[in-house]
């Protein structure tokens, strides 16, 4: 688990001088000219965006990122806002300082996830990290793969095309390229709206720092060597520790829903000083404290697969009771997910369009992929960084991921104990709904009776490692009534935040306690810790 400061976010001046809030950074000897460098969690997610130039991107072997920013005219006047977010870092080109594009370069670990996101800027992605998914409006992309690609890749042009250098790719009709190549380890998610990508093989340092894809570059003879200036490099070796911009005050972040053992109802109105909260049986300060009343994104995850055509009337309306129950003040998202997820709609608080998104929700194709689509869910809970809010998914499924063996198909990437980890390290809080659909089989060709036990196992695990709680639900008629207990459950929660007194990142288990010292009959349920990773 990456620890973090959640919702709260720094501005980092990449000018002459780096300006740094000295409680959140440790001092840099980096010149801000020779840009910035942060520590950054193994695994962690990185989200780049410049809506003012491109973005030059370069996968390596350490364990920091690297910043730095350029203009039309070379200077580095440029303003880049670095946020801290769940289990990484949003990094932000602010505003101009000068007429001209705003040129991004970032230098990420090999084991990061990353999205980079521009507007009319190209994007160049030199290595390709753990997954990336790279989106451009009107850009070109352009990624080159420092060793045989080993990645699942999905590229898509829609108004202009897509051209591999890659022998084992073929696009269709130039517009949409799909494949897995290797053992398909690398996720790889590539689109622009009206520019091109392309894909081709790279060595040594002659990747541009800012690339221009030309048409004639993707011709049918293949992509030439674009013109430019090579990346700057930085010494791996002189940067010594002093340089690295350590993260000294990162929060563990918890929600937790107090019930009363003896009336067995939620209880409201706690304020932070009713709690102490404890880790590996050392009491900790409570620095940040939102009450049950604070407002919550929800996100209804809902899984639309196999033969819920013939039900889905019932689905629809169990999720339109939930909306109307759901607090006025509470933005409600809904996606569904079979083959792939899809956003019916981002959290919103009109509740007339979620009305007319959910009417307008139908059964999806495709075998399914829950844990990739729980983890995309995951994902854009850091999309809105601006007005972050409590999280909570609330996940409805059998839990038959076709990736369980004794279930046909075609299942997630992902598997399970990486879906766990990533709910482990996720700050808000999972509700799993799990529907009966068990049935005799009869054949081998069917779901197998250990499958659905495993389903159902795997969905008590998640809630349970999310912080949530787990509602099985026998019949579709039950489904709303269990929608109106997590409404219920969700006004009982409260989410506190504090700084662990140990800072070793050992990589051991942290056993959290929280105790409501002025109630006796109170239960807090919440996680019960984290890896200090």
């Amino acid at each position: 688990m990456f620890l973090h400061l959640p919702k709260r976010g720094i501005a980092v001046v990449v000018t002459a001088v780096a300006l740094l809030l000295p409680w959140l950074f440790q001092p840099t000897h980096a010149r801000a000219s020779e840009g910035l460098q942060l520590e950054f969690p193994a695994g962690g997610e990185l989200r780049i965006e410049n809506a003012f130039g491109s973005v030059y991107a370069e996968s390596w072997k350490q364990k920091y990122i690297f910043i730095s920013t350029t203009d039309d005219s070379g200077s580095t006047a440029a303003s880049v806002i670095v946020e801290n977010k769940n289990q990484g870092l949003v990094v932000r080109v602010a505003r101009r300082q000068a007429s001209g594009s705003i040129g991004l370069t970032v230098r990420l670990p090999e084991t990061a996830r990353v999205e980079i996101v521009t507007g009319s800027g190209e994007v160049s992605l030199r290595g390709v990290p753990s997954s990336a998914t790279v989106k451009s409006v009107g850009g070109n992309v352009k990624v080159g793969f420092l060793e045989p690609a080993n990645a699942d890749i999905v590229a898509t042009a829609p108004k202009g095309f897509v051209k591999s250098e890659l022998p084992q790719l073929a696009s269709d009709n130039g517009h949409v390229l799909q494949a897995r190549v290797g053992a398909g380890s690398q996720t790889l998610r590539l689109s622009s709206e009206t520019g091109n990508i392309l894909l081709s093989q790279v060595a040594g340092s002659v990747f541009p720092a800012s690339p221009e894809l030309r048409a004639d570059d993707l011709n049918n003879e293949g992509p030439r060597q674009a013109a430019g200036t090579p990346a700057p490099t930085t010494d791996t070796q002189d940067v010594s520790e002093g340089d690295v911009i350590r993260v000294d005050s990162q929060l563990v972040a918890l929600n937790v829903s107090v019930v009363d053992r003896n009336t067995k109802r939620g209880m409201v109105g706690l304020q932070k000083s009713d709690f102490k909260l404890f880790e590996n049986g050392a009491e900790q300060e409570i620095l940040q404290f939102e009450s049950s009343s604070a407002p919550f994104d929800l996100i209804l995850l809902i899984d639309l697969s196999g033969s819920t055509r013939d039900v889905v009337n019932i689905i629809r309306a169990a999720a339109l009771r939930f909306v109307d129950a759901a607090r006025p003040s509470d933005r409600i998202g809904v996606i569904t997910f079979a083959g792939s997820p899809l956003v019916v709609s981002p959290p919103t608080s009109d509740r007339q369009l979620l009305h007319q998104r959910l009417n307008a929700m139908d059964t999806a194709a495709g075998d399914t992929k829950l844990y990739d689509s729980l983890d995309f869910t995951l994902s854009q809970s850091l999309k809105d960084t601006r007005n972050a809010r409590r999280t909570a998914i609330i996940l409805m499924s059998d839990g038959l991921d076709n990736n369980i063996p004794g279930v046909q198909g075609d299942g997630s990437k992902l598997q399970y104990k990486d879906v766990l980890n990533r709910i482990g390290e996720f700050d808000g809080v999972l509700y799993t709904l799990w529907l009966n659909t068990v049935y005799e089989s009869l054949s081998p060709l069917d779901t197998q009776p250990e499958a659905f036990d495993a389903g159902f196992d795997r969905m008590k695990e998640m809630a349970d490692v999310g912080g949530g709680a787990f509602y099985p639900v026998e019949g579709l008629e039950d489904l709303a009534g269990a929608y109106d207990r997590v409404v219920a459950d969700l006004g009982t929660v409260y989410s506190l935040a504090y700084r662990p007194s140990d800072k070793t990142r050992d990589g051991k288990w942290r056993a959290i306690k929280l105790n409501v010292v002025t109630h006796p009959a109170a239960i807090a349920r919440g996680k019960r810790g984290y890896y200090a990773n």
